[in-house]
């Protein structure tokens, strides 16, 4: 065993380490009490400990993170970025260099990146390191994380039950206590809905925050990349460390003047704030309502007044169709001509229908778009947060590849019981999901909270006010439950 890991167990309980915060512990890695070599042997054994039973962490790089670790721990502990060696995972759909990044298919199930996507890089010069892959359904296509390459991930709640998609694998990694903070990636949701189901906290932020490497599309835009944590403060500090603009990608942003942990922390309070149990866009089942409307109902508890509003979101059924499909006919057409017999239904489906697609289909999609983005802009003129729930059932049966009925209405397809969600992807929001509460089977439920474009400053402070409101933070980790 090595001798830094006997240090560790005899100034900290290695609990104790794996239940701190992440900017605990980046105070901790900046004051010399932990090392980033001591925090990657926890996670080792906390991995082995617990992966077993869940299946988040499927690829494990730790011999390239101590390598990184070393070359980090020959600066000044000031010059080590905003995360100062603190280790994250990276979803399985990004490149990381010498790491296998399979994207859940077996069309890849061999490849090894060359070199890291801009995000990684980003990330690795703010002082992270990669240690691990997290599980994700097959390209991310699908709410729910299980793909023929590792199979499901399953929630440590009760692991008869989804974890949802597509940033599954962060989220139980987050929940389960084998990450402090987490990278995803999110288009109808993917980083809200695990975030919801496994009680942490994960942000789809707005476009251009994060850059990332362009593939198949320069202006690219429904699916963004994202943090996840345990609670809103460490999210934060995790989007401080992904943010800020690149050349390599043409949309991305300038890093603000402030920092967003600095946003948080100030505790800038919104005026009004309206909740919405469905967005005009869905079913909603009863006791998520009930759960999402009572704690959003608690900002009254602070002076925040609260009204039932939503702006008119009536296309995003249509309009998120026609583009998801338009995203999937240009990303992965090629595959469907080469590898049609290694592609799950789900996505064959997507391709082909975006195949289909007239450019007066494309023309009228992006028009209800646009349409909705101005009446969204409008709408937060008069309100400053939008809240809903982050989604609309409790954690389903894992062997359900997706929700097929809510509230006595039956969906079509495995996209539409996400339309709480990807209705704001449309409108270009920021978004997070915030624990909230317990259904009565003990499930974890996520509220999701909205601010208007580019406003991630004033959504993660009235999160955080709300989070001290609820007092669920520190709910999370847990070691998996019993399946029933």
């Amino acid at each position: 065993m090595p001798e830094r890991w006997l240090k560790i167990k005899r100034s900290s309980d290695v609990q104790e380490l794996i239940r701190n915060t992440a900017c605990d512990l980046v105070h901790k890695l900046r004051n010399g009490e932990v090392t980033p070599l001591d925090l990657l042997d926890v996670l080792e054994k906390r991995i082995g400990e617990v992966d077993g039973k869940l299946n988040a962490l499927p690829i494990l790089c730790f011999d390239r993170a101590r390598t990184h670790a070393r070359a980090l721990m020959k600066h000044p502990a000031s010059a080590r970025g905003f995360l100062a060696g603190l280790p994250i995972p990276i979803k399985d759909l990004i490149d990381v260099a010498g790491v296998r990044n399979t994207q859940g298919s077996r069309i890849f199930s061999d490849h090894v990146a060359t070199t890291s996507d801009i995000l990684v890089e980003r990330l690795e010069q703010s002082g992270a390191l990669v240690y691990a892959r997290s599980n994700t359904p097959e390209f991310g296509a699908g709410a729910n994380t299980v793909n023929e390459l590792f199979g499901p991930t399953l929630n440590p709640w009760n692991p008869s039950r989804s974890a949802a998609g597509s940033s599954g694998g962060a989220a139980v990694a987050v929940a389960a206590g084998m990450a402090w903070v987490a990278h995803g990636s999110d288009m109808g949701g993917s980083l809200r809905n695990p975030a919801s189901f496994c009680g942490v906290v994960g942000l789809r932020p707005s476009l251009g925050r994060v850059a990332r490497t362009p593939k198949f599309k320069i202006d690219r835009n429904l699916g963004l990349q994202g943090p996840m944590a345990r609670n809103v403060e460490d999210v934060a500090l995790m989007l401080d460390a992904m943010s800020g603009e690149h050349p390599g990608d043409p949309l991305s942003l300038p890093t603000p003047m402030q920092s967003f942990l600095a946003s948080t922390r100030a505790g800038k309070k919104p005026r009004l704030v309206a909740y919405s149990p469905n967005l005009g866009v869905t079913s909603v089942d009863p006791q998520i309502a009930a759960i999402t409307r009572k704690a959003a109902a608690r900002f009254a508890e602070i002076g925040v007044t609260v009204e039932e509003a939503h702006p008119d979101l009536r296309e995003a059924q249509e309009c998120f169709h026609v583009l998801r499909a338009f995203d999937f006919a240009i990303s992965k057409a090629a595959l469907l001509r080469s590898h049609r017999d290694l592609l799950k239904p789900e996505v064959i489906c997507n391709i082909e229908e975006g195949l289909k697609l007239s450019v007066e289909q494309v023309e009228r999609a992006e028009g209800q778009r646009v349409a909705m983005v101005a009446r969204v802009l409008k709408f937060f003129e008069k309100y400053d947060l939008l809240l809903t729930p982050a989604t609309i059932v409790e954690p389903f049966a894992v062997q359900d590849r997706f929700v097929t009925e809510c509230d006595g209405k039956r969906f079509e397809n495995y996209v539409d019981w996400v339309a709480i969600a990807f209705a704001i992807t449309l409108v270009c929001c920021p978004a997070l999901s915030l624990p909230c509460g317990f259904t009565s089977s003990g499930l974890p439920v996520g509220l999701q909270i909205v601010a208007a474009p580019r406003a991630e400053g004033q959504l993660l402070a009235s999160a955080k006010l709300l989070e001290d409101i609820l007092g669920l933070r520190g709910s999370t980790p847990i070691d998996p439950q019993a399946a029933t």
